[in-house]
């Protein structure tokens, strides 16, 4: 049996990539019903995530109704199978960091050497859980242009978040570590509890997180505005959720350099207009590897 990990810069990320499953995981669960609307109970359900075979086996209960919890996040395969009825069978269902997915099967009547794929979009309102947030997800992690590099920049990308004042005791800049907050929803930066693969990143004293993981072991992030679940209870202010990024059943690599310089950039506006531009040059370079331990 192998457990692909990733191979990270921060000992502290290997650490909760093998002992924080409970806030950087997902949960997917459902109804299995026949045509007529009625709950099918002991039905047998499969679940394989695609980028590394991890399998979890279950059965319905007398409601019809099973749940997979504490699942890393990315793509699934779910499989239901029921005496009298055909196999029905969904591809692609996409977790993200701390979903509660909800995926409902309907069987029809027949062999159960017939498999029945169902493709569905993901619903656009999420009906089971009160939670109030927004993932910013890998690609966007990734890909993504960011000066610097710091992940907390990413955040102002959500919906009411904004740029904590440069002035403040917690948010002041520092250079080459950008800002250590952010605002959002109205709370202030100073009760944001960031959490790395379940386990508290803030500083016990300020409150304020301790190191900005690189982003190249940032996988995704989901930022919980309010009602928050029982789990939670640090601070009262926003809840930051970071899943580190996962190897799989294959090598893989990359490298990387981003640099900027004064031929690539514009003249700033209080720079004298018949001088060139300063003197201006920024080297990030650095890689990462990922794939199965036996």
């Amino acid at each position: 049996m192998k457990r692909p990990i990733s191979v990270g810069v921060f000992l502290l990320v290997l650490f909760g990539v093998t002992m924080g499953w409970s806030q950087s995981t997902g949960t997917i669960r459902g109804t299995v019903m026949d045509s007529s609307g009625a709950v099918l109970p002991n039905a047998e359900v499969t679940l394989r995530q695609a980028a590394t075979n991890l399998e979890r086996k279950g059965q319905t209960d007398n409601s019809g109704i099973y749940q997979f919890t504490a699942l890393p996040i990315g793509d699934y395969r779910i499989e239901v199978r029921a005496s009298g009825f055909r196999a029905a069978l969904r591809e692609k269902v996409h977790l993200n960091v701390n979903d509660i997915a909800q995926v409902d099967f309907s069987l029809q009547v027949g062999e159960m050497s017939q498999t029945v794929t169902v493709e569905s979009a993901a619903p656009i309102v999420e009906t089971n859980t009160i939670t109030v947030g927004h993932v910013v997800n890998e690609f966007t992690v990734q890909q993504i242009p960011l000066n610097g590099r710091h992940f907390v920049d990413l955040a102002l990308l959500v919906p009411g978040s904004v740029t904590p004042p440069q002035n403040g005791f917690l948010t002041a800049p520092l250079r080459g570590q950008g800002s250590f907050g952010v605002v959002t929803a109205g709370n202030r930066e100073d009760t944001v509890n960031f959490m790395i693969n379940g386990i508290n990143l803030n500083d016990i004293v300020q409150n304020q997180i301790t190191f900005q993981p690189t982003i190249n072991t940032v996988s995704e992030f989901k930022l919980a505005n309010s009602t928050f679940s029982s789990e939670y209870g640090h601070t009262s202010g926003t809840v930051v959720n970071i899943a580190t990024r996962s190897g799989t059943n294959e090598l893989h690599g990359e490298a990387f350099e981003y640099l900027r310089n004064e031929a690539l950039d514009a003249k700033n506006f209080f720079d004298n207009p018949n001088l060139p531009i300063p003197p201006f040059k920024r080297n990030q370079f650095g890689g990462d590897i990922g794939g199965p331990v036996w």
